[in-house]
């Protein structure tokens, strides 16, 4: 638990440290993921919609 515990911080001060000395990269990779999950939705949308027009 202690392990998890000291990733879970160092990921954080990773994230902190990022958001700092790179902030336009860090927004860029903020702005790819969800970009990312924005087309998954509408892909999973596009599948959902197909399936049940077919079912009619």
């Amino acid at each position: 638990m202690r392990f998890k515990r000291a990733l879970m911080w160092a990921a954080v001060a990773f994230v902190a440290f990022y958001l700092f000395t790179r902030p336009a990269q860090a927004a860029a990779a903020v702005n790819g993921v969800f970009d990312g999950i924005l087309h998954g939705a509408d892909r999973l949308a596009v599948f959902a919609s197909s399936v049940l027009a077919g079912s009619r």
